[in-house]
């Protein structure tokens, strides 16, 4: 079964939680309102739960911990769930943070005015719901637009939605539009948009097919805010030989506890390449992001943290990569290893002293 998550979001009476209810019900999707996730946290601060309450309550929420904040506590509530509908979305931090959960995919419900005026009107007012037109208007608008980055935006929501459904009918006119739009949600939820890391990180493994060293054939990508400033790759120095055509240079290296290692001397690394193309084209890489295939040899550290890279994105972690962590570390220079396993290549195996 695909993982699927249906984020719902909309105007005041539209029909999202009759949405929600209709895929519960009939498709086996768990729901997560986030206006519930509010109200227990509410309550929990022994304040009376009303309208006006939980917006108040939801703000000061988003602006002590973040505007994202309770989208993060609904992922913690469905993460073991295969299918989540999740309402109440109104802050645009929230679609970005459960866009980034994966599998996601915003739906935006809307209807004419009146008709929704009209829909709660007819299921009984409740306390601190507007009594006229004119006041559903008015209060509708303060939730839709907003300077302040930690109130409800439920506009720029809407505007962020992938599909949307304009529910001016009966509830059957609701259920089949929802029909119709399930092989549409299901498709766009199968794709999974790359992380901006993901993506300089396959940029850096195309990069790497050019190295011409079968122990590594690493790449790296150099970016700043968001753009490639400059790639490099395993390869000899202009103008001499490759390993690719003449074999391997190896040298070895005794290690303090005795232990041998041995490394390809006859090619300049990927780090240290990207970097030289810089320099020799007058390419500023200070404050930039280094994507690399695994955590850079102490050469290329030292290299880096000259050239002013403030972060260091790797993949896989390096073998022999421990003094270069602490030096990281010592420079203040970030790095960050997706998967916490050594890349494995040609020649690594320590040799017997």
């Amino acid at each position: 079964m695909m993982t699927i998550r249906i984020g719902v979001t909309g105007t005041f009476c539209a029909g999202k939680d009759t949405f929600a209810k209709y895929i519960v019900s009939k498709k086996g999707f768990v729901h997560v309102s986030l206006s519930d996730i509010l109200r227990e946290h509410t309550a929990s601060q022994g304040i009376p739960v009303t309208r006006e309450s939980l917006q108040k309550a939801g703000t000061q929420l988003r602006e002590k911990e973040g505007s994202h904040i309770l989208a993060a506590m609904a992922i913690k509530k469905f993460a073991e769930a295969e299918k989540v509908v999740i309402t109440s979305i109104r802050n645009p931090l929230e679609v970005k943070e459960l866009s980034q959960a994966g599998h996601f995919v915003l739906i935006s419900i809307d209807a004419p005015p009146k008709m929704r005026f009209e829909r709660m009107a007819s299921r009984g007012r409740k306390e601190n719901e507007p009594g006229t037109y004119e006041k559903f208007l008015e209060a509708e608008q303060k939730e839709l637009v907003s300077d302040n980055a930690a109130s409800q935006q439920i506009q720029d929501c809407i505007d962020m939605a992938h599909f949307s459904v304009l529910n001016n009918g009966t509830v059957e006119e609701l259920y089949s539009k929802i029909e119709q739009l399930i092989p549409r949600w299901e498709e766009a939820a199968a794709h999974e948009r790359p992380s901006w890391d993901d993506y300089f990180l396959e940029l850096a493994k195309m990069v790497g097919r050019r190295g011409t060293c079968s122990r590594g054939r690493a790449g790296c990508v150099i970016v700043k805010q968001k753009r490639i400033m400059t790639t490099g790759y395993v390869g000899s120095p202009p103008h001499m030989a490759h390993c690719d055509d003449v074999g391997h240079w190896f040298k070895q290296t005794i290690h303090e506890d005795g232990e041998i290692t041995q490394h390809c001397i006859r090619t300049v690394h990927a780090e240290a390449n990207a970097i030289a193309q810089a320099a020799k084209y007058g390419i500023s890489i200070d404050g930039g992001t280094l994507y690399c295939k695994m955590e850079p040899c102490l050469d290329c550290t030292k290299l880096a943290i000259s050239a002013g890279i403030q972060r260091v994105v790797c993949e896989k972690r390096y073998h022999a990569a421990k003094e270069s962590r602490e030096m990281f570390e010592e420079a203040g220079v970030r790095l960050d290893v997706l998967h916490d396993s050594i890349e494995e290549y040609a020649g690594q195996k320590k040799l017997d002293g």
